[in-house]
């Protein structure tokens, strides 16, 4: 298959390097020129803007980091409708916020393109060793124009619905992710404080009812689990800015939905304090022992879940989390 691919980042690249050990021929846009010339060297060939890459294509896959370059990549001057055929595939499999995907898909459907969405869960790890899944918005009939390739970068292939729902099913796996990242660096660093050998309690809690890919897979935690980025100094991984920025997707969408998502915002405070403090590009990095290391984010959602309907946290128990007084609304 002829496939266009825009943006190769922790995640893009590895995604292409499967692509190419699958045989496709790959297109590749992208603004790091030694990523594009160490996959030139494996096969692929370097596009001098995103519509140039889609000129010939089959299929248009584009991994960026935000809303604002998938519009640009996909409807700017030189972006992939510029240049794309009719009757073309498109899937963006970057993580924004729904909406965003459904008026970009309107406009790629004016030219002819159908485009849906395939936002991925997995880390780079699964990004490198195909084993990624996919959570695909779009037609039946896309999702079968698409699966080939999407079989070559992962191993579960999931159809959500129309296009924006894969984006909907990532927002939550991933305030969920969020959440439990938190849980995890807390509780690893109260057995810390209190003189229990961290390796033996990510053991206990791996075969235990506090499992969770967030202990046994990426444990934030030196030390912990070997292959985590925590182990190799935070490096290589979900930066926790990635994660900044999709648990504020998730808060505003529950927002616009009015759907309480209490926990869900205090993460999302925490990874704006880390991101504060310069840490935002490390994976998961261990605030557990400055800003998580007591148990004041479990004693403030507590507190915060007694308060009567109609008021707001008390800055105080918010700055025992560590946390500004005005981090959530009323309810």
């Amino acid at each position: 298959m002829r496939i266009a691919f825009i943006g190769l980042g922790n995640m893009g690249a590895p995604m292409a390097r499967n692509l190419l050990k699958a045989g496709h021929s790959l297109e590749l846009y992208d603004l790091n020129q030694q990523v594009l010339e160490g996959l030139a060297e494996k096969g692929a060939k370097i596009a001098s803007s995103p519509a140039a890459a889609a000129a010939l294509a089959d299929l248009i896959i584009t991994m960026l980091p935000a809303a604002a370059h998938v519009r640009q990549a996909w409807l700017g001057a030189e972006g992939v409708l510029a240049g794309a055929r009719s009757g073309t595939l498109g899937l963006d499999c970057s993580t924004i916020d729904p909406q965003s995907i459904r008026d970009v898909s309107d406009a790629a459907a004016k030219a002819g393109v159908e485009l849906g969405d395939a936002p991925v869960s997995g880390g780079t790890g699964g990004a490198a060793a195909g084993t990624l899944t996919f959570m695909v918005g779009g037609s039946a009939k896309l999702l079968e124009g698409v699966r080939p390739a999407l079989a070559d970068m992962g191993r579960n292939i999931v159809h959500c619905g129309e296009t924006g729902t894969g984006q909907i099913a990532k927002l939550c796996n991933n305030l969920l992710l969020g959440i439990s990242m938190i849980g995890v660096a807390e509780a690893m660093a109260l057995g810390d404080a209190l003189g229990i050998d961290t390796q033996v309690l990510a053991g206990i809690i791996n075969s235990s009812t506090g499992r969770c890919w967030s202990s046994e897979v990426c444990n934030p935690w030196p030390g912990a689990v070997e292959t985590a980025p925590a182990s190799r100094g935070y490096s290589g991984g979900f930066a926790g800015q990635l994660m900044l920025k999709d648990l504020g997707l998730a808060t505003e969408a529950a927002r616009q939905a009015q759907q309480p998502v209490i926990l869900g915002a205090l993460a999302h405070q925490l990874y704006q304090a880390m991101s504060k403090r310069g840490e935002g590009g490390w994976t998961f990095r261990r605030s557990s022992k400055r800003t998580l290391g007591r148990s004041d984010l479990s004693e403030a959602v507590a507190r915060r879940a007694a308060l009567p309907r109609g008021f707001a946290v008390a800055p105080d128990v918010l700055w025992e989390a560590g946390l500004p007084g005005d981090a959530l609304p009323r309810v």
